[in-house]
């Protein structure tokens, strides 16, 4: 079964990790990593658009049209993705702030001791799941590194 916002959202999380861990060594690598953000961000603004605010499809043309730099063929690809996938470009960044919120808990939780590989071992261990159940079993991850070290 796809969980769109666990398999998606750990693509955008990896995206990022490249991000803070210098893959961009250039401002023009980071220009580009940031295009991406802007591309992702106006995705979110035409899917909640079409299905929430009942914009027809031209509107979402013209509103990605007016706010990326992409071919007005790209553009019509997507935008029709959208209309027959509702909350798709949603659920990737929701699934990305899940998993960046679980990281913030694990590394709050465990401090020093937290240790990023692990982590995503944890967050990859079980294969695709429900945003829920990843966080619970996230929680026991937590809970489990805790009691190991007598904290």
């Amino acid at each position: 079964m796809p969980f769109t916002a666990y398999i998606e959202g750990w693509a955008l999380y990896a995206e990022r990790l490249a991000l803070e861990n210098g893959f961009h060594p250039t401002p023009f690598d980071r220009l580009g990593a940031l295009v991406a953000e802007v591309f992702r961000a106006v995705r979110l603004v035409v899917d909640t658009g079409i299905h929430a605010q009942r914009w027809t499809r031209e509107q979402a043309i013209d509103y990605m049209l007016q706010n990326t730099g992409m071919p007005e063929t790209d553009v019509v690809a997507e935008v029709e993705r959208y209309i027959v996938s509702p909350g798709q470009a949603c659920a990737y960044k929701i699934g990305q702030l899940a998993i960046l919120s679980l990281r913030d808990r694990a590394q709050q939780a465990l401090g020093p001791r937290f240790d990023p590989r692990a982590f995503h071992d944890a967050v990859l261990g079980q294969g695709a799941l429900p945003l829920e159940l990843l966080e619970t079993k996230i929680d026991e991850w937590i809970a489990a590194r805790t009691a190991a070290s007598g904290s």
